[in-house]
Order: C-alpha cells, then structure tokens, then sequence
C-alpha cells in the first residue's frame, strides 16, 4: 500500500449555538456533573436547534471549507457525506446539501459511523486519482435527535456539529495520506445500534412503544473493544508508513470517551501533549468528532506545516480507520 499525492485544500466546522451542560442534565435524568466528568471527560455539548439538522451544519462547515479553498460550490466534481443520523431514511443527506450549496455533481453517503471521515478521507483521495480533481468530504451528526432523553447511559454522551475538507491533487505528486487502514468486525454489530426502522424491523406502533427507534449501546464492551481497535489501526498504519509513533507531532482520535483517549494513545506510546482532545466542550460526535478537532488545532496554530498526523477513529459496526497525513503538502 504506497500513499496517495492529495491536499487538503480547506477545511470548515460548524456546531450548534446552544451548550448542554451536565449541570442541565442533572435536572433531566438520574446523573451527576461529577459522574459524567469521571466516566467520559464531557462536560458540555453542543444541540441542534429546532431548524438544524444534519444537513444545515454539513452545508455551514461544507460552505467554510469551500470557501477556504478559494472555489466555488460549481468547482466541486464531487461530495461524500458521512452521517450516523442522516437527514431522512431517503434520498441520501447529500442530496440535500447539494441542493443547499449549489453544487452540480455527484454525491453519496458513507455510513461508517464513528470512523466515516477518516473512511471518506480516504475514499475521496482515492477519488482524486481516477479524475476527480476536486471532492469534497463532510463528516456532519445530529446525534441529539437519536439519544433517548431517558436513558442516562447514553444522553449525557452525544453532541452536535460537522466538519469538512475539499480534497484536491498535491502538487508535484508529493503524498500527504502516506498510509491508512479500514476494519469492521460485524459479529459485534449489536453493541452499538439502533435495532428498529429499518428492512429487518420496520417501523411500528410496537417498536415506537418500546423505545427500538434510539439508539443503544452496551458501554463496558465498546470501551474494551474500542481501545484495542484504535491501538491495532493506529499500529497497522505507522507500520505501513514505516514510521513509529515517536515521529507523529498529532494523534487525533474519535471523541468517544476521555478514558479511551487515554488508555490508547498510552498504549502506542504518545504522550497528552500530542494527543488532540476536545471532548470536554463537545461530547461525542460521530463523524464530526475528528475533523472538529483537528480543525481546531489547526486553525489555533497548532498543527503547522510539515507535521505527521495520525488520525484514528472507532464506532458502530464495529467499524475502525486509521489515517497518516502529513499536514500542509499542497
């Protein structure tokens, strides 16, 4: 596996106006400030609003990569949005940012849940290769809209927002994705899902009833699995590049969970202070989590030119993918 000559030619993040605090939630469900900043690092996240949805922030963070890039929508050849919560079951959520951003191309959704932006990160370079010059990818979650309020497991996790990049040919064929790996392992699908409203249990009045159309998880076993799955990635990647974690400046995990940042990025051997975290102002969300993260520091000033960026991400599935960058190549 040889890495692909791409760029990352601008980027953009929207999130929700309204905060959710852990102390609003104490009012809401059987939980403490205190829990939830032990058990996950979080201690806000972002909610849509009534008129935000999924496809308003992908179209907000989409419009600022664009922008960045110094194109426009028409310059676009073509879009893949990554969604755990797609605008509606049909058409794809793409076809409504599309239609929001103007643009005249092709487009579809990748559904990888907690790991489709670093899946469409790659899946887009690829594109890039095969004559599509400019793809734009977008990792964008209403999660707020999927949680049950009720369920105390779960609603304290899960946030809000999206981020994009325009992917483009690196100039003079220099490869910036230098490595990667994609994984599923379905036999442990049932740890993380929504069991109803879809083929295999269509939607009823029993189904509303019993609560099936929100999202579940079994929490102790995605944290087992989950670090391992990120420690075995994250290696497999570095191996194929032929590097070792010691020369990575950047290691931006999912957001998940503050305790599996930790225990990961401890196990391949890099230390807090390469580590990107922002879990705490956030939550968990999904596609979103790494791009709203990376962004960030790089919009700050701290991941600068020339830096090794290991991206890594973990979800329903379960899925994992692991990417190296080398930020800056243009």
């Amino acid at each position: 596996m040889t890495g692909l000559p791409v760029a990352l030619a601008g980027w953009g993040t929207a999130v929700p106006a309204t905060r959710l605090t852990n102390a609003q939630l104490e009012a809401r469900v059987d939980t403490s400030d205190a829990w939830i900043v032990e058990r996950t690092g979080i201690r806000e996240r972002r909610v849509a609003g009534a008129d935000e949805t999924t496809a308003t922030l992908a179209t907000d963070a989409a419009a600022a990569a664009i922008k960045r890039a110094g194109l426009s929508p028409t310059d676009i050849d073509l879009m893949i949005v990554a969604t755990a919560s797609p605008e509606q079951p049909l058409p794809h959520t793409g076809a409504f940012v599309g239609e929001a951003l103007g643009l005249r191309c092709g487009s579809f959704d990748l559904a990888a849940a907690c790991a489709g932006f670093v899946y469409e990160l790659v899946v887009g370079a690829a594109m890039t290769r095969i004559g599509y010059e400019r793809v734009l990818v977008v990792g964008a979650e209403t999660l707020s809209r999927i949680v049950d309020p009720e369920d105390r497991t779960t609603v304290v996790l899960f946030g809000d927002g999206a981020g994009a990049a325009v992917l483009t040919p690196a100039a003079g064929g220099e490869p910036s994705l230098l490595a990667w790996d994609l994984g599923c392992d379905g036999g442990a699908a049932g740890l993380l899902e929504i069991p109803a409203g879809g083929s295999r249990r269509p939607a009823s009045a029993r189904t509303v009833a019993a609560r099936e159309h929100y999202l579940r998880m079994q929490g102790q076993e995605v944290f087992r699995r989950a670090v391992r799955a990120v420690v075995d990635s994250a290696s497999a990647t570095l191996a194929r590049a032929g590097l070792a974690a010691s020369e990575v400046a950047w290691f931006v995990p999912h957001q998940a969970n503050s305790r599996i940042i930790e225990a990961a990025a401890q196990r391949l051997g890099i230390p807090p202070d390469r580590t990107l975290v922002n879990i705490d102002r956030y939550g968990n969300t999904s596609s979103a989590s790494i791009p709203l993260a990376l962004f960030e520091a790089v919009d700050d000033g701290r991941v600068r030119a020339g830096d090794l960026v290991l991206v890594s991400g973990f979800g329903a599935g379960m899925t994992w993918a692991s990417a190296l960058l080398r930020w800056g190549v243009r």
